[in-house]
């Protein structure tokens, strides 16, 4: 197969283009150093298009490997014909290979073939024949043999029939056919496994929806329900069309006697063979769109979470919220450095109230606190309410922002949060987790598995290997887009910097604790096991701010430093500009001068060039800071104080298929549905709404006993 050309036409990108990305993939170049350190060999794809390539090209080399296997497979037999050659040449998917493949597949025994051992073959043979004057009848009582369990001329036509039942089942032809058919005018038929029994799922107890229209969340919701018990799911489909398209290809129509059988033989392959291995294959082809369709929203939900403005130079606070075992409490500077923690009782009786109202104020007013981080999980509200009332105590302004707890207490169990803060008890390390994540959410949750991060849908039910490579490779490039601080960056950080692996992490903290911070990027080239390779992957996404040179502490990549210094020059900046790393005005400079004319000079591509002015022209930029920043609360709304009608602000929390949770200020999320996001049509509401958003909505109707909000932003 010519993957580029297959390929270019699959991206709409020239095929040049996919064959350098090939050659860049296969040369072991990282993702992220492709889109960004070769933008001119593959005409500035981003991160996500060259992953779904990447991901493309992988499936596409495992197709050809799969053909190959089973061209030998059946060549071993010595059943591989021209005819069966050329269909596995055009073959275009994995379903296509295995149905070529069906008729020589081993067999376990069936009914097929107990016929075939009793010797009912040719009689089979005999009838697809269909001779005029051929009496099936007749030619079954050469067959009748007591001895091999062929008592009578019925049994000798039944067992041909399940012979001919099982080679139509086996037609790649036939097949692909009725899978079209199934696809297009199929329906899935949920029932109530117990109607008395009332549950989440109840709109689904007697539901049916065209397969080709159901979207993906109500697919993993009634896999989700038969899984647990409560639906029965099945894929309803007229059989009259299949049966046709199976008598059609069967039939001649030249002998009735062979016909009946024939008729009789194709319906029951289709009932008893083709409709169960459909039913199963759409059913899974269905979760399979389903499951990649949820993990993009999971994965877009995931960057915007990852990208959210960290809250710079303030100290603040972390509670991770509880009832019987208290509030934990931690402080952390604006470096995330822990300088005190506390365990208070905002739950419990009023002197413990008061107790804990002392703590905190004492805490705040020790270190100068800026700002309380709330965990979102259990005794959330309560402390949130106590937190709203301490404020109005202070004689400054000290504000308070939930934040999602989610993977809190799986860090704090880890073996890395023991190593970063072995003095501190696990349950305190949450609250240190939930104070940093409001500092600096990206470095932070960098040290959670990205599935535990929870903002996605029905994410326990994904392949947890396809989900666990869609989220890393999120992470991945939410880490490269804003780049690591060398001297400062943890080790779960490092290693997801570019060209970094898990061994030459370690060695370059080991490097650091040994020989202090680093003042170059060259300097990386001293760290054991970081050979040419990694440092050229790597390089460009690591910033020292501390080095002499001020490209160190940008996206310029070192292969680009002399083409940067060029630049300086022809657009006339003095060497005083150039030690002292102003320039602002560089994008006016290469306006006045024209850019196409300066790329030439320098010898290096458009992209390029206008990367190394926006770097320069914002050393240690960081693109997060261009995102809305998050909304911090002094007050505390009650679930009882809203009103039907009432206009808030809120942040969007996560991003489903029918729509986005809004946190309002209450401990529940309000629910926009997709109908009530705008007032045009749009397909997803990730079209509209990102995670971190800070949106106006109005509230359409509140039910305190269900916990639920119902929101508008059409208004």
């Amino acid at each position: 197969m010519d993957y580029a050309k297959v390929l270019a036409q699959e991206f709409d990108i020239k095929e040049e283009y996919a064959a350098n990305i090939i050659a860049l993939l296969d040369d072991g170049n990282t993702i992220p150093f492709i889109a960004r350190y070769r933008k001119e060999m593959h005409g500035s794809m981003d991160d996500q298009l060259i992953r779904a390539f990447s991901e493309k090209l992988e499936y596409l080399r495992s197709l050809d490997k799969r053909r190959e296997e089973i061209r030998g497979l059946i060549d071993a037999q010595e059943k591989l014909s021209d005819e069966v050659s050329a269909s596995l040449d055009k073959a275009q998917t994995l379903s296509e290979l295995e149905d070529i493949y069906r008729p020589f597949r081993p067999k376990r025994k069936t009914r097929a073939s107990v016929a075939k051992e009793r010797g009912l073959e040719p009689l089979a043979l005999e009838i697809i024949k269909q001779k005029k004057g051929f009496s099936p009848e007749s030619c079954a009582l050469a067959f009748v043999d007591e001895e091999k369990g062929v008592k009578t001329t019925a049994e000798a036509i039944q067992g041909a029939m399940d012979i001919i039942a099982e080679q139509v089942s086996d037609s790649a032809e036939i097949r692909k056919r009725l899978r079209t058919i199934a696809q297009k005018s199929g329906e899935m038929k949920t029932t109530a496994a117990d109607a008395d029994k009332d549950s989440v799922y109840s709109m689904y107890y007697e539901y049916n929806e065209p397969v080709k229209k159901m979207a993906g969340h109500r697919i993993l919701a009634v896999n989700r329900g038969e899984k647990e018990g409560y639906l029965k799911v099945g894929l309803a489909v007229d059989e009259q069309e299949p049966l046709h398209v199976i008598n059609r290809l069967l039939d001649k129509g030249v002998n009735p006697l062979c016909s009946d059988i024939l008729r009789a033989a194709g319906e029951d392959a289709y009932n008893r063979l083709i409709f169960p291995s459909l039913e199963r294959e759409i059913r899974n082809e269905l979760t399979d769109a389903a499951a990649e369709s949820a993990m993009k929203v999971f994965a877009t939900n995931l960057k915007q979470l990852l990208m959210q403005p960290p809250v710079k130079g303030k100290t603040v606070l972390g509670l991770d919220p509880g009832y019987r075992t208290g509030c934990k409490v931690a402080v952390v500077d604006e470096t995330g450095k822990v300088l005190d923690t506390a365990v208070i009782y905002p739950t419990h009786s009023e002197r413990k109230i008061a107790e804990s109202k002392q703590t905190l104020l004492r805490l705040i007013n020790k270190h100068h606190v800026d700002i309380i981080s709330i965990g979102n999980g259990t005794a959330s509200k309560e402390t949130e309410m106590f937190t709203a009332d301490l404020l109005k105590e202070l004689d400054r302004k000290v504000y308070y922002m939930v934040v999602s707890e989610a993977g809190a207490s799986v860090y704090s169990a880890s073996k890395l949060a023991a190593a970063e803060l072995p003095e501190l008890d696990l349950t305190l390390r949450s609250a240190v987790s939930i104070a940093r994540r409001l500092q600096d959410p990206l470095a932070e949750l960098v040290k959670i598995e990205p599935k535990a991060i929870g903002v996605g849908q029905y994410q326990h039910d994904m392949p947890q290997k396809r989900l666990g490579e869609t989220l890393d490779g999120v992470v991945e490039d939410c880490v490269n887009s804003v780049g690591a601080d060398l001297n400062t960056a943890s080790p779960a950080l490092l290693a997801r910097v570019s060209g970094l692996n898990a061994t030459v992490c370690k060695n370059i903290v080991a490097y650091r604790e040994e020989n202090g911070a680093f003042h170059s990027r060259a300097e990386l080239k001293k760290v054991p096991k970081l050979g040419p390779k990694a440092f050229e992957q790597c390089a460009g996404f690591l910033r020292v701010p501390e080095s002499r040179n001020p490209l160190d502490n940008t996206g310029v990549h070192p292969e680009s430093y002399k083409s940067a210094k060029e630049l300086l020059l022809l657009t006339n900046y003095s060497d005083k500009e150039i030690k002292e790393a102003k320039f602002a005005d560089l994008p006016q400079r290469v306006k006045a001068a024209g850019a196409k004319s300066l790329a030439e000079k320098i010898g290096v591509g458009l992209p390029t060039l206008e990367d190394i002015v926006k770097e320069l022209s914002k050393p240690g930029r960081d693109p997060r800071d261009e995102m809305p920043a998050p909304m911090l609360r002094s007050d505390v709304l009650d679930m009882k104080d809203l009103k039907e009608g009432m206009e808030l602000k809120g942040t969007v929390r996560n991003v489903i298929d029918f729509g986005a949770f809004v946190d309002i200020g209450v401990h529940q999320d309000g629910l926009v549905h997709i109908s009530q996001i705008c007032d045009r049509y749009i397909k997803h509401p990730s079209d509209v709404l990102k995670v971190g958003d800070i949106v106006n909505v109005k509230i359409l109707s509140v039910d305190p006993e269900k916990k639920r909000i119902s929101l508008t932003m059409k208004f």
